[in-house]
Order: structure tokens, then sequence, then C-alpha cells
């Protein structure tokens, strides 16, 4: 608002703060952002640590859904500066290695890979909820 008596100043146009190459890299990770999906996080959790283990041809494809989330949940760390709490810190300091680590070949080692990425997917969304950098889910 101005003074009375006063000319307002013209309003220049509005320029984008990022180049053009800036831009499409932006654009191009909005396109591949999907949401955080709490239903489906404890839907394989609970496949992955039940007493029952995943047929075998159901294991490398829980396993790439567990690190998406995993991938997912250390971003919200992050972004959220969760870092202040010790114990999400350290989850998410277990969680970067798990992400990347092969899934094994033999059936019992891969099995316990698989709990151990969905036991720390369950422990980081469950930290995260109780110091409310996240929603709990379902």
């Amino acid at each position: 608002m101005t003074a009375p008596g006063t000319v307002p100043r013209p309003v220049s146009p509005w320029a984008p703060p990022l180049d053009s190459g800036q831009l499409a890299t932006v654009l191009n990770r909005l396109r591949g952002w999907t949401a955080f999906d709490g239903g489906a996080l404890l839907d394989d959790v609970a496949a992955a640590l039940d007493d029952v283990p995943p047929a075998e041809g159901d294991t490398a494809p829980l396993t790439e859904r567990l690190r998406g989330h995993l991938a997912r949940l250390v971003t919200i760390a992050v972004a959220s500066e969760a870092g202040q709490d010790t114990t999400a810190e350290q989850l998410a300091l277990q969680a970067r290695p798990l992400q990347t680590e092969p899934l094994p070949g033999e059936r019992r080692a891969a099995t316990a890979h698989l709990c151990r990425l969905g036991w720390t997917a369950n422990e980081l969304h469950d930290r995260l909820a109780a110091i409310r950098c996240l929603k709990e889910a379902a």
C-alpha cells in the first residue's frame, strides 16, 4: 500500500530465479516424485516380518518396495531435521547402506536381509511419527 500523495513504482515483470536447465531438473524431479504411502509401507513391513517368509518370486519386488520406503523416510528425516533426535538419526544412518546392499542370492540370507529392511523401515517410521515429522499411518 502506498502512502497518500506518493506515486506507486511500476512493478517489474516476474522472472524465474532459475535458468532453464535448473527448471528442467526441478520439473523432472517433480514428475518422478511419488507421495509417501504409510499404508503401503505398513503392508510391506508386515509381509517382510511375517512368520512365513514371502514366496521366492515375491522377495525381490518386496525388497525394492522397502528400499523405496526407506529412501522416502530418510529424505523426510533429513528434510525435517530429525537429526536433532539421536534415535531417528541412528535409524537413518542404518537405512542408508540397507538401501544399496544387494539382495543375497541364498534364500535364508535374502529373507534375513528382507527382515532387516522391514524392521528398519518400521522403526524409522515409528520414530518419525513419535517426533512429529510424519503423520502416523493407518
